[in-house]
């Protein structure tokens, strides 16, 4: 597996400031149409979130809102899209009013301790640059037994597709066990694990607080 730990702060600044800029530029295109088979397999990564009524919902690398309306199904009590790119975040307002956007890095979201129960990072895990410091701040704003889904909705060998062109580095996503060495010390444990051609879903459970944790 590719998984870059980059600790240097300048080299994680130049890789966002790159994705943002691509992201204000592409918001057009990823406000299109999805492929074939695509809104399909978003209900089932949605759907493996449990999301029940009056949850918290948290979409991090939300883009122009691709799972926002499928999330609002469920009847959360709040959905919170979370993206770099400002023009991603402007044209999901238009399309979701009932969103509340935050614009920055997941890694400095300043969201309350323990109030998410579910988080989403939907064709976003790999462009993470700081992910330490990304987990362990979703450790800290999820509550106990709360969910966290990182997919793809064209399995993850697609990265490989999106690495030939992209001009940032990509992480691969995670094996069952690579999943589970990276995300235990975050607090998270694999409930789900769905690794098929065009489809790749790993849901992490929250089993414990950061204070139960220290203590």
């Amino acid at each position: 597996m590719k998984r870059r730990d980059i600790h240097d702060e300048q080299e994680v600044q130049r890789i966002n400031k790159i994705q943002r800029d691509l992201f204000d530029m592409a918001v057009n295109f990823f406000d299109g149409p999805p492929e074939k088979g695509v809104p399909e397999r978003l209900g089932k990564i949605v759907a493996a979130a449990g999301i029940v009524k009056g949850d918290r919902v948290l979409d991090i690398g939300s883009g122009t809102g691709v799972l926002v309306p499928l999330i609002r199904e469920y009847g959360p009590n709040k959905i919170f899209a979370c993206d770099m790119a400002e023009a991603m975040l402007a044209r999901l307002k238009e399309h979701y009013p009932y969103a509340e956007t935050l614009l920055g890095d997941v890694r400095d979201l300043t969201l309350p301790d323990e109030s998410i129960d579910v988080v989403f990072m939907n064709a976003v895990y790999p462009n993470i640059a700081d992910k330490a410091g990304a987990f362990s701040n979703m450790g800290r704003v999820m509550k106990s037994g709360g969910r966290m889904v990182i997919s793809h909705p064209m399995g993850k060998s697609f990265i490989d597709v999106l690495r030939k062109k992209a001009t940032f580095p990509l992480d691969d996503f995670p094996s069952r066990d690579e999943g589970e060495a990276f995300l235990e010390p975050y607090g998270f444990g694999i409930e789900t694990f769905v690794d098929e051609p065009e489809l790749y879903i790993l849901v992490g459970v929250k089993v414990f607080s950061d204070n139960r944790r220290n203590s």
